[in-house]
């Protein structure tokens, strides 16, 4: 990975103020919902993060600057870099409620005087790998911020209405001028009185202190496609905590985490199994019957396989997600040898060794390999 100065284009003598506005704009350009789920987009965005991190941190920066990223490594460092549930996290963290989701999604920012928008919120979604491929509904209990119901969210007592900032005027933000030889130099500046909110509530309202909103608890509904994996996160807009005094609501981050199943491997839309078969089966050919994701499905064996031969079934993998197509079952058959046996199938396995073919002297490659090397081959 590259220097982090050079990941977030900026100077080694950058200020703090400096790093943020470059990872912002960094972050912004390959955000997963600005590039239709781009692998690199991906990788830029967790690496732009993980620079971020630590060119935010002081100490961090010190100790890259003297070590490299050795120095950082461990010890509160980026120990093996930024998982993508992480980089989302930290995004949301520094920029949620500052224009970069607004911006990001297509949004406007907040203008001096408007309410504040409401922080959004970051929930987790298990999913077996049956819900996976049928797609489900979950639902959340999360703690929120809802509009206070003594004042109707004004902040005011009996549900007044805040009055005009007399410093701003309701701008929410004042103009200085400062004279010099050059002209008049003119900034903008956040109001000190009203913090650019624009109002002022003279009485606070007792139940939420002034602050138009309260505690409360709700029930969050997710709606899950089949086909999705741990990279994803779906938005919920307008979801998540109010703002402060009649400020519009955040939005609610659910990151999906599946769980592992013990009977399947996941490789992409295609899933991954091991089926035993006896000796017998394998020499002569059967018909044996392989777990599935939604319960069982037939497969044949062809006489003389193979300890390893992987069967590829049609459609038994996971769906493609927003699409009409469906994955495939890699199914590797694993010839079984039993650990004890009984007096008669010992007599029955010395007569077969008197009557059978000495094995070759040496194995083939194709016989040295293990089970993944040949999936990966029978994938590609």
């Amino acid at each position: 990975m590259a220097d982090y100065y050079s990941l977030l284009g900026v100077r080694r003598d950058a200020s703090q103020e400096d790093i943020k506005k470059a990872y912002r704009k960094v972050a912004l350009k390959h955000h997963p919902d600005r590039n239709a789920g781009s692998k690199e987009a991906e990788e830029r965005f967790k690496q732009a993060t993980e620079a971020y991190e630590v060119l935010r941190d002081a100490r961090k920066r010190a100790r890259y600057d003297r070590y490299g990223k050795e120095g950082v490594r461990g010890a509160g460092g980026m120990s093996g870099g930024i998982d993508f549930a992480d980089a989302l996290e930290v995004f949301m963290r520094d920029f949620g409620g500052f224009g970069g989701i607004e911006e990001l999604f297509g949004g406007r920012r907040r203008r001096s005087g408007e309410p504040a928008r409401g922080q959004s919120l970051r929930i987790k979604i298990p999913l077996t790998l049956q819900e996976v491929c049928s797609g489900a509904t979950k639902s959340v209990r999360v703690g929120v911020l809802d509009a206070c119901d003594a004042c109707g969210g004004t902040g005011a007592e009996g549900g007044a209405r805040p009055s005009p900032c007399p410093d701003c005027g309701g701008a929410g933000e004042q103009r200085r001028v400062q004279r010099s030889v050059f002209g008049d130099l003119v900034s903008v500046v956040t109001c000190g009185r009203c913090r650019g909110e624009g109002t002022l509530v003279m009485n606070h309202c007792r139940a939420c202190r002034g602050e138009g909103r309260t505690r409360a608890s709700r029930d969050i509904r997710v709606r899950v496609p089949p086909g999705v994996s741990s990279q994803n996160y779906i938005t919920l807009r307008g979801e998540g905590n109010v703002g402060s005094r009649g400020g519009p609501r955040g939005d609610v981050v659910a990151h999906l985490e599946v769980q592992e199943d013990e009977r399947f491997r996941r490789d992409g839309d295609d899933l991954l199994a091991e089926a035993p078969v006896t000796f017998s089966q394998a020499v002569l050919g059967a018909r044996i019957t392989v777990p599935t994701v939604e319960g069982e499905t037939a497969v044949e064996v062809p006489a003389g396989t193979q300890s390893g031969t992987v069967v590829r079934i049609r459609g038994e993998g996971v769906p493609v997600l927003n699409g009409r197509q469906r994955g495939d079952l890699l199914c590797s058959l694993i010839v079984w040898v039993p650990e004890r046996l009984t007096a008669e199938q010992e007599k029955a396995v010395r007569m077969l060794g008197a009557l059978e073919d000495p094995p070759p002297e040496r194995l083939d490659r194709e016989g040295k390999r293990g089970f993944w090397s040949k999936v990966k081959e029978a994938l590609g």
